[in-house]
């Protein structure tokens, strides 16, 4: 039966399904509209009880649920970015409705804003993992629609030599300088180095230890300390009770000097370094890709920079095997042509003018 609640315009609709009782508004003021959504809901609880269709689930219950399930995933807040650019793409679509057209239209919005190829597949990659979870772990769709990802360009490794390197760290400022060596030093990311606490730390030992909730691949990693990155921490000691690299700050309501956490190291400082170096196209990420090129130059096994680097599978440190073909040296030296004795004719005139051949 339809009937109208008390300070609701519209009308709502009571009836027993599968032994349960339903109340639920229609979301119209318009009587004969209502009629028409009542009957249509009742189909379908019908449909439930009897044939056993699965009660559609729209795309906000879903997201709900993704984000209440991967909460412990390392790109959590990424995922939550793109999520919040989709909300308004598929809001009020019921996870059926969303379908390949509906996905190539999201990805032609995305790309008219003028993002890169790879943004928008990072975006299309959560879409997909949410109705593939839909499909194979909820059961609430039959098919999860997909979409090829769009084509990405392969980018060199881009990485410093050492002259650049002590030519950046030379613009930097006191705290990012040392961050930067540290970071040059152990190939930590930028998040392990700016969070870094003295409780990680055992000078003693030469060791410290990023925790399973810090690192990206969500496994602890312990982390050698050579001379280079011991230097950086004892000049660091003393300075902050919790926090390993600080910045000098004045107080603006009592003048009073204080040391502060850093948040983030690849700023504006970082930035306008970059340009009084002269060096384009480098992010302070790619700090990590210097010292994991500099590992595999200096001969460091591609399976030991996977420990150092706490990367997840061996295929994460493969883009860093070309720069040391010296060991394929002896292989290449299998097909080298036999040095074989050449005698070489020399042909010159004596003094009367006459040929002779010397060998």
């Amino acid at each position: 039966m339809l009937y109208r609640r008390k300070n609701s315009r519209y009308w709502w609709c009571r009836f027993t399904a599968g032994g349960k009782e339903i109340r639920q508004s229609t979301g119209t003021a318009d009587k004969k509209a209502a009629e028409e959504y009542e009957a249509k809901l009742k189909g379908e609880h019908w449909r439930r009880a009897r044939m056993g269709e699965k009660p559609r689930r729209s795309w906000e219950e879903a997201v709900v649920r993704w984000i209440e399930e991967t909460s412990h995933k390392a790109s959590h807040e990424d995922d939550l970015y793109h999520l919040r650019w989709i909300d308004p793409h598929f809001a009020g679509l019921m996870l059926d409705e969303i379908t390949r057209s509906k996905l190539r239209a999201l990805a032609a919005a995305r790309s008219a804003t003028n993002v890169s190829n790879a943004t928008i597949n990072r975006m299309l990659s959560v879409a997909h993992a949410i109705l593939r979870r839909a499909e194979r772990n909820w059961e609430w769709i039959d098919h999860a629609p997909t979409i090829p990802l769009l084509p990405e360009p392969q980018k060199r490794i881009r990485w410093l030599t050492r002259d650049e390197a002590d030519r950046l760290i030379a613009e930097l400022p006191e705290h990012l300088a040392d961050m930067a060596r540290f970071s040059l030093s152990t190939g930590l990311r930028e998040s392990n180095v700016t969070g870094l606490e003295w409780s990680q730390v055992d000078l003693a030992r030469r060791v410290a230890w990023i925790h399973a909730d810090q690192a990206k691949a969500r496994r602890a990693i312990g982390i050698p300390l050579n001379t280079d990155a011991v230097l950086v921490l004892r000049r660091w000691q003393g300075r902050h009770p919790r926090r390993v690299f600080v910045f000098r700050r004045t107080d603006p309501a009592d003048g009073e000097i204080k040391w502060m956490p850093v948040a983030k190291a690849g700023g504006g400082a970082w930035r306008k370094a970059l340009r009084r170096a002269g060096i384009e196209n480098f992010r302070w990420h790619d700090l990590r890709h210097t010292w994991a090129s500099w590992h595999v130059q200096g001969g460091t096994p591609l399976h030991v920079l996977q420990e150092l680097g706490g990367w997840s599978d061996l295929g994460m440190v493969q883009k860093y095997a070309h720069l040391a073909p010296e060991h394929l040296a002896e292989y290449a030296a299998k097909i080298e042509t036999p040095v074989r004795a050449v005698s070489h004719t020399i042909r010159h005139t004596d003094g009367a003018g006459k040929k002779k051949a010397a060998t």
